[in-house]
């Protein structure tokens, strides 16, 4: 039976952002992936939001993603767009790319990392014991310290795993579609949710990407061109010519949530764990940010730094931005009903949303923005992500984001230096003395008072904020990177 520390099953952006994330830390990974190749037959996803981007660039590879796309400097919310320009980010701005162009880019970095994809497999069972998983394909067996279930919402790994999957049955269901069209389409979203737009970066030209709301929530088959069609003209007077489907296919507004995120040792990221509406299309930029705050602990748990307590802190972080995705999500779809009482409570939001303040809040949710850990009392960057401030240091000028390019936490200290021992966990976290000239914003919250010392985890979330003489600092380097090495 062949070993791996940790086995993922879905090859999909949640499962290749874990997988890379571990390969980072040394980790023994394999990803099982049922279909041939990395090649989707259509996309339901189509862009990354301004978090997300923020991670791929934590890593390194925001170009990467950024020289096949098209940039916008807004976000979608009920049917309308919300400006982003002015966030305190170097991406504020929505980045339009079909999940296929996604997938396809960060195998290639997972390549280049060494990690072994399986594909035409199958997980189709597992049983977990005291030190590992024994994981069934359909054509042998792996053993396991972990097995991460990245395999959707259906997810064959949550049911095995007896977690609950609890929440709301579809209210509405969509048409999704890529196709050629003779005529050139309206592009752009519907009030409803949807709309229309390019698959490729170039402007103009096929094939086209449609989402489309329909009428009716039970279908008996899967849809047809000449159905597209039909709802083409009801949506618009026109059905632009469609021909030549690329992929046809429908979703709903389903909405769950895994009542866990982990059971022993078997752990949930993505659909796996939370299914929703595509309103605002926060989907898969949530599974990759499950991925990022899984990895680096769980790499820590398989070295021995950390003790299996710290797998704790994944389902403690990331159930509640989840839950509130859910959230936000069922009440986009109730803004998007025709019947005039909807109208009017949509139209009352739009109104808020025109003020500052509201667009800044609502914006900056469903761009992942504003995300906060609650790690306790404390500096307000406590458990919020810690902006891409330029430094200058004794090996030149760089920025945050650079320094965890190694997915390593980083000790930043803008006061004096030799200001504190970091010997004990100098094989964990580095030390780096800086310097920074400008204030620090955040997203939603604004201008705030710069700390004399940052512990940025690897995930480019703040784990402690304060000075040197804070004795919370080295229990905060034992809570996240383990105890102190002996001299």
């Amino acid at each position: 039976m062949t070993e791996h520390a940790v086995v993922i099953a879905g090859g999909g952006p949640t499962g290749l952002m874990l997988a890379g994330e571990l390969a980072l830390a040394e980790i023994d990974v394999v990803i099982v992936e049922r279909r041939a190749s990395q090649d989707l037959e259509g996309s339901r996803a189509g862009g990354l939001h301004s978090r997300t981007i923020e991670v791929l660039d934590q890593r390194g590879i925001a170009d990467r993603f950024l020289s096949e796309g098209q940039t916008h400097p807004f976000a979608g919310y009920a049917g309308t767009f919300l400006d982003i320009s002015d966030f305190p980010t170097r991406h504020n701005y929505v980045l339009a790319l079909w999940q296929n162009h996604i997938e396809r880019i960060l195998a290639d970095w997972v390549g280049e990392l060494g990690v072994p994809i399986l594909y035409g497999r199958e997980v189709v069972g597992f049983a977990q014991d005291e030190t590992g998983v024994d994981v069934e394909l359909d054509d042998g067996s792996l053993r396991s310290e972990y097995l991460v279930g990245c395999d959707g919402g259906r997810s064959l790994v949550r049911k095995t795993a007896g977690i609950d999957f609890p929440g709301w049955d579809p209210s509405s269901s969509y048409i999704i579609a890529q196709v050629e069209m003779d005529e050139e389409p309206e592009i752009g979203m519907r009030p409803e949710g949807g709309g229309i737009g390019p698959v490729n970066r170039e402007e103009g030209g096929g094939p086209y990407g449609v989402v489309l709301l329909e009428k009716d929530i039970e279908h008996a088959s899967e849809p047809t061109l000449q159905y597209l069609r039909e709802a083409l003209v009801a949506a618009y007077g026109t059905d632009f010519g469609a021909h030549s489907p690329i992929w046809l296919s429908r979703f709903t507004d389903m909405t769950r949530q895994a009542a866990s995120y982990r059971e022993d040792r078997v752990l949930l990221a993505g659909d796996a764990a939370h299914i929703h509406g595509p309103q605002g299309g926060q989907g898969l930029n949530t599974g990759v940010q499950d991925a990022l705050n899984l990895g680096w602990k769980l790499a820590q748990v398989v070295s021995g730094t950390s003790p299996e307590s710290l797998l704790d802190t994944y389902q403690a972080e990331r159930h509640p931005v989840g839950a509130r995705v859910l959230h936000n999500t069922m009440g986009q779809v109730a803004l998007a009903r025709t019947d005039e009482r909807s109208k009017a409570l949509r139209d009352t939001m739009l109104d808020l949303l025109s003020l500052d303040e509201p667009r800044k809040r609502i914006a900056g949710m469903i761009c992942g923005l504003d995300i906060h850990y609650d790690l306790g009392e404390g500096h307000p960057l406590l458990g919020r992500r810690m902006p891409d401030l330029d430094l200058n240091t004794a090996d030149g000028p760089t920025r945050v984001f650079t320094l965890l390019h190694g997915a390593r936490a980083v000790l930043l200290n803008l006061g004096e230096p030799d200001g504190f021992d970091i010997s004990p966990w100098a094989n964990r976290v580095r030390l780096v003395d800086a310097r920074h000239d400008g204030v620090w914003e955040l997203p939603v919250l604004g201008e705030i008072t710069a700390p004399p010392a940052v512990l940025i985890r690897p995930d480019g979330h703040v784990g402690w904020a304060g000075d040197f003489e804070d004795r919370e600092l080295p229990r905060a380097l034992a809570t996240w990177f383990g105890g102190p090495s002996p001299a």
